[in-house]
């Protein structure tokens, strides 16, 4: 057994020993291929990315640090606050027409509502005073019958 592994171990060694000069040459290949772009990468990040990831990290301080710059309040929060007191300009006059066409709208509606019972009463009246003329003219059908 130990003469048949001695063999075997034989005819590997130069097969491996092509495969291990094979493996190298390409490893060499590929970091001949890789060096340049990883620089042009590093040389893209650099001038490309990391500008625009400083600035989004400053304006990120900026945001949580909690006493705020005297350079930062100047523009931003003047803005802001422009923004947002024109924004409850709006709503209050939103509020006042609305309840301007509330209040219009309410007293249509009673308006309305007065028309209706008058005519309804109008109606009644005129029912009833059909129901009595209605009401006579059967007394009297009924009459001649008997």
């Amino acid at each position: 057994m130990k003469t048949k592994a001695m063999r075997t171990a034989d005819q590997v060694r130069p097969i491996a020993s092509t495969a291990r000069e094979v493996a190298s040459h390409r490893i060499e290949d590929a970091r001949v291929w890789a060096a340049p772009r990883l620089d042009r990468a590093a040389q893209s990040v650099e001038e490309q990315i990391a500008p625009k990831v400083s600035a989004f990290l400053t304006q990120a301080a900026e945001v949580i640090d909690p006493s705020p710059s005297i350079r930062r309040r100047s523009g931003r929060a003047r803005w802001s606050t422009v923004a947002l007191l024109a924004g409850f300009a709006a709503c209050a006059v939103g509020i006042v027409i609305y309840r301007n066409n509330a209040r219009q709208w309410a007293d249509s509606m009673k308006d309305t509502s007065a028309d209706a019972s008058r005519w309804s009463g109008e109606r009644s009246e005129e029912s009833a005073r059909g129901m009595d003329e209605t009401g006579a003219t059967a007394d009297e059908a009924s009459r001649r019958m008997y």
